[in-house]
């Protein structure tokens, strides 16, 4: 188990949790790699934040850090499962923080108390860990969330993934970060016709780069799916020359 507390420094003007914007940002960690395998996240009075997995480190390569949503009614666990066959193997370290109530501020009311949660929880993994990608991803209500805060924080992530998004509403956005986006043809819960096959178009016309895929099935993220979407993942980042 992990403790943390709240992130220090001051926001900019603009940068408010009610505009979706974060603090966190990769930087050298603060000491030695923490903990590896599977943790969980609390707060200072217990309550559970996110949980987490670390793959065993490989000398000092860096992870590419990925943030994991859930769907409306979801837990951390879910949304940590939906990488947790690949982490190993793509060195892929996955923080799934859980929502504050049973789906993302954004949707049911407005933004701030989640946008708090994850700054909290990311800025630990950043200090802990060495990180030279930051990925942001999700499924459903998760997926929408996902698109949200990554749009506004595109100078935090590189990319986005969204399984099944129902919308995109960044109160701003910051960078351009590449976008992978699945949904299935026979989706009854959100409907592929007036979720991504109007919200892909209107990405792509704002200037994001967007790879979408289209599969049959439901309500769901197939492995196939996955496989494809960590194969379009962005690489690390090439090591400086000596």
């Amino acid at each position: 188990m992990t403790v943390i507390d709240e992130p220090g420094g001051p926001r900019r003007p603009g940068e408010l949790p009610a505009h979706g914007r974060l603090r966190v940002r990769r930087r050298s960690p603060l000491g030695p790699p923490g903990r590896t395998g599977r943790i969980a996240v609390r707060g200072p009075a217990g309550d559970l934040l996110a949980v987490a997995y670390v793959p065993e480190p490989a000398g000092d390569l860096p992870y590419r850090l990925v943030v994991l949503l859930h769907g409306a009614g979801g837990s951390a666990e879910q949304a940590l499962d939906l990488l947790l066959p690949v982490a190993d193997e793509q060195r892929l370290l996955l923080v799934a923080p859980q929502s504050v109530a049973p789906t993302w501020d954004l949707i049911s009311s407005a933004l701030g108390p989640d946008v708090e949660r994850i700054d909290w929880v990311l800025t630990g993994f950043a200090d802990g860990y060495p990180i030279d990608r930051m990925l942001i991803g999700g499924f459903s209500d998760g997926a929408s969330y996902a698109l949200s805060l990554g749009l506004a924080n595109g100078d935090v992530f590189d990319a986005v993934l969204a399984f099944s998004p129902g919308f995109a509403a960044p109160p701003l956005t910051r960078g351009r970060p590449v976008v992978f986006v699945s949904h299935g043809t026979a989706d009854r819960v959100l409907p592929i016709d007036h979720c991504s096959r109007r919200l892909v178009p209107r990405l792509r016309a704002q200037g994001y780069d967007v790879t979408y895929q289209e599969f049959a099935g439901g309500h769901e993220v197939p492995e196939d799916v996955v496989r494809r979407a960590v194969e379009w993942l962005p690489p690390h980042e090439a090591p400086p020359h000596g």
